[in-house]
């Protein structure tokens, strides 16, 4: 019977087809083209978004913004392979017009546009806010590892480094030794020259000179690691194990998953990223008030204080005190708001005895402790034992209320921030930067982060209805896709 049989590659077509027949009306580059065309790059701070009088003309940035959102939608980062598929992928001639900019050109509008950037997927939050694909009562904020352009091998720490230089000193020592008693053997199976010998304590010595510099450089600048090949990126923990990266954090609505605001740092921990990541989700979603869910690793006292300063309700767990075994737990000391003092099991009173400014905590002791007969089920060491209070606890304590009230929020909240990170890195393939510098892997996320909330969106409502959104219509007249 045959087969489906193809047209000839010879056949001369008399009318040629147009290419706008090529892209359907539900094909995400046509929303892509709209959205991009009602932007005000020039407000935005595009740099050439206006065109010069004189030279030769430059690439129109609407034109490489369309790319580069493209791109990242379609798992296509690399400006080189942008370049290829300016060439040969359909939707690309529609949307670029069949301009073929070279990689250079395409590399170089995301480098310096790195300060505009995430302006434009404030523009697209803005757009679903406004299309009431956002729930704006509940977020859940989590942070992720995300690799940075640094191996292991160029980040250095102090401890490293006195490794390194002591490996070098004894490396040293071994040749010179060589050299004075005429030996020139570095081991059985290889000999070296005197003059060879001479280079390779030239070359230690080099080295050494250089991990002396980064030894001092740590020292004058206060920080714990140095990274040579991306100065701001840090070794970090996690689920991988240990590698130089970026800590990526995103704030996610509940209603459709859509990424309501990110932040790029390179802190290696949680800690201090609660406020600024929920008051930043609460002012892109334009609320009075907003609901905040997190894991025990934001768990800071000063942190939830001033979130609830914001009129933002955190919901997390208590992190998890240290237990020394046979010794009297936290929770058997009860607190006295009103006289400002714990009472131990023995029913004394450890009343404020110090500050400690650095740390915010309030530390309370008695004296009582040392003719006490319960010490040896009190504490390990010679000296009373000592509480310490963080200053903002009353604020803790009252989010602990609420969780008691709430507690399916905490399951709610690995259900929000699993999915964009999930999707990003294994269905999306962008588990690492290609930029370098935590203003341009900002820039770099702004992209990532928009391609994912364009394309959750496009699963809700399709294209032609978030087109016919970017005419300024009521969003409750938006129906979701069939």
């Amino acid at each position: 019977m045959g087969y489906v049989a193809g047209e000839s590659r010879d056949q001369v077509v008399m009318f040629p087809a147009v290419m706008d027949d090529y892209v359907s009306a539900e094909n995400p580059v046509r929303f892509v083209e709209a959205f991009v065309n009602q932007l005000d790059l020039c407000g935005l701070g595009f740099s050439k978004a206006e065109p010069e009088e004189l030279g030769r003309p430059a690439y129109d940035p609407r034109d490489l913004l369309k790319l580069y959102i493209y791109g990242y939608v379609n798992e296509v980062r690399s400006s080189r392979k942008l370049e290829r598929e300016t060439k040969r992928n359909v939707e690309l001639m529609w949307l670029m017009r069949k301009l073929t900019p070279d990689h250079k050109t395409i590399a170089n509008f995301r480098k310096d546009n790195r300060k505009a950037l995430p302006q434009v997927f404030r523009q697209f939050t803005r757009l679903c806010r406004e299309l009431d694909l956002y729930g704006r009562e509940l977020v859940g904020i989590d942070g992720s590892k995300f690799r940075a352009v640094n191996g292991r091998d160029r980040n250095f720490t102090a401890a490293k480094l006195n490794k390194r230089l002591q490996w070098i000193e004894e490396k040293i020592e071994k040749y010179l030794r060589a050299l004075e008693e005429g030996d020139a053997a570095e081991s059985q199976e290889q000999k070296l020259s005197g003059k060879e010998l001479q280079e390779k304590l030239a070359q230690l010595q080099a080295r050494q000179v250089a991990y002396e510099g980064l030894k001092q450089q740590l020292a004058e600048s206060g920080e714990k690691q140095v990274s040579l090949t991306d100065g701001e990126a840090r070794l970090m923990k996690s689920r991988q194990g240990h590698h130089v990266s970026y800590n990526v954090q995103i704030a996610v609505d509940d209603k459709h998953k859509l990424v309501a605001d990110f932040a790029v740092t390179n802190e290696e921990n949680d800690l201090n990223c609660l406020a600024r990541m929920a008051q930043g989700a609460k002012q892109e979603l334009a609320v009075e008030q907003l609901q905040v869910c997190a894991d025990r690793g934001y768990y800071n006292t000063a942190q939830i204080k001033e979130c609830e300063a914001a009129n933002i309700e955190v919901y997390m767990e208590r992190r998890r005190p240290k237990q020394i075994e046979g010794i009297f737990p936290l929770k058997m000391f009860a607190y006295d708001e009103s006289k400002d003092v714990y009472e131990c099991p023995a029913g004394k009173c450890l009343s404020f005895r110090v500050l400690d400014k650095a740390k915010q905590v309030r530390c309370y002791w008695t004296e009582a402790c040392h003719g006490c007969p319960l010490k040896s089920q009190c504490t390990t060491g010679k000296g009373p034992r000592k509480i310490k209070r963080p200053v903002a606890q009353d604020a803790a304590e009252r989010m602990l209320e609420r969780v008691a009230q709430k507690p399916e929020l905490l399951a709610v909240r690995k259900e929000l921030v699993e999915h964009p990170f999930g999707t990003i890195k294994r269905w999306m393939n962008q588990d690492h930067f290609l930029m370098r510098g935590q203003e341009k892997v900002t820039a770099e996320s702004s992209l990532t982060f928009l391609a994912y909330n364009l394309k959750r969106a496009i699963s809700v409502l399709g294209v032609e209805q978030l087109i016919r959104g970017l005419s300024g219509g009521p969003a409750k007249k938006l129906l979701p896709a069939t």
